[in-house]
């Protein structure tokens, strides 16, 4: 078995938490763990509060240049309708 992100296979993770047994002994290993999910869980949360604002701001940018290029698309429709009404007056 391999987690992907780090690259280590069960032997190194077996590894790890024997030397966390023995550097933090068994009563600290519970806490320790509820800390570091607390801890990652708060890196997902940002990361996807990130995301967000960010397609928030794309979408804004996005309808912004769809209102100006209908703006523009009615303003020259009307150019011509202004043109005739103006001759006609005259």
């Amino acid at each position: 078995m391999y987690i992907l992100f780090f690259d280590f296979g069960s032997g190194e993770i077996l590894l790890i938490v024997l030397a966390a047994f023995l550097i933090f002994g068994p009563s600290k290993i519970p806490e320790i763990a509820r800390g570091l999910g607390k801890f990652i869980n708060d890196i997902k949360r940002a990361s996807e509060d990130i995301k967000t604002e960010i397609n928030r701001e794309a979408d804004r940018q996005e309808r912004e240049k769809r209102l100006a290029e209908y703006k523009a698309k009615v303003e020259q429709d009307l150019k011509p309708e202004e043109k005739e009404a103006g001759t006609e007056t005259q």
